[in-house]
């Protein structure tokens, strides 16, 4: 039976139908005989027959033996459907999808392989374990189960990885946005070094704006980095500072902003400054929208 590549329990499995397959046939055959010895035995009384009696007396036989016989052969198919819905149950349970080759039933090799193993491992065979012949199959083996939940493990564990590659994507995307911000506030800084002591301000509403998008990227973060929670610290540590950061420029601003407002509004440097700030708030939109998409996309 090596020669099929069967474990022992599967060779058990065989064992057991061919057993079962051999004594319905066995029954089968002893029925075709009684309807021979039926027929010696109510017909063949007389020692000379007229041709026409012959031929109904075999025209008797082959309609019970033909009646065996097909008999036998549906009993048969329907109980290897039965055999199949067994082993099609078994693999549905843990999502496999069996196939059968029905040219395989017509090898003559492996026909004459099946044949060569009753004749003698079946023989050898015959005393196996009673525990082996259950009606029922039994369930894979665990290491089949434990083979199943593996690759499942790894295939989440290669989508896994690439959602950390994405975060990862998306966190370099935003820490750039946070570096374009520092940017603009050092300038900042450096245009109010320039006008010695003014200090540039920034109307009300702009800070309220740039407050309200920070809120909105960490809202937005927030819901991405449920998918990873190891990043997810990272990040809105890096969003906390970066808020506090703002605070820190608004107690700063807010200082000069009532006293420069007017005079700063009319120069070209707060000119050149809010058109800084407005292209920062579009960066900030884009990388929004970004956002947006890669939720969508999981």
């Amino acid at each position: 039976m090596a020669d099929f590549g069967f474990n022992e329990h599967h060779q058990n499995e065989v064992i057991n139908y061919m057993r079962f397959a051999r004594s319905k046939r066995a029954l089968r055959l002893k029925t075709i005989d009684s309807c021979f010895e039926d027929l010696k035995d109510s017909r063949l009384m007389e020692e000379t027959y007229t041709v026409d009696e012959v031929s109904d007396m075999l025209d008797g036989l082959q309609v019970l033996v033909r009646g065996e016989v097909e008999m036998e052969l549906i009993n048969t198919a329907h109980t290897n459907v039965l055999l199949l819905r067994q082993l099609f149950s078994q693999a549905e349970k843990f999502y496999l999808r069996l196939q059968t080759d029905i040219s395989e039933l017509e090898n003559r090799e492996l026909l004459e392989q099946v044949a060569e193993f009753e004749k003698t491992d079946f023989k050898a065979n015959s005393k196996v374990n009673q525990e082996s012949s259950k009606p029922k199959l039994a369930p894979l083996n665990e290491g089949g189960v434990s083979e199943l939940f593996q690759k499942e493990i790894s295939r989440l564990q290669v989508d896994n990885d690439k959602l950390k590659a994405r975060l990862r994507t998306l966190e370099s995307q935003a820490l750039s946005a946070l570096d374009e911000k520092s940017k603009a506030e050092r300038a900042l800084k450096d245009l109010q070094k320039s006008h010695g002591d003014q200090q540039s301000g920034i109307h009300a509403q702009e800070i309220t704006n740039l407050e309200g998008t920070v809120a909105a990227m960490q809202a937005d973060f927030e819901k991405t980095l449920n998918a990873n929670a190891a990043s997810q610290k990272d990040l809105r540590d890096s969003l906390v500072s970066a808020k506090h950061d703002l605070l820190r420029v608004q107690e700063q601003l807010s200082l000069a902003e009532k006293e420069l407002e007017k005079k700063f509004q009319q120069t070209a440097a707060y000119r050149n400054m809010k058109e800084i700030l407005t292209k920062k708030n579009e960066q900030i939109k884009d990388l929004r929208k970004r956002l947006q998409r890669y939720e969508s996309d999981e």
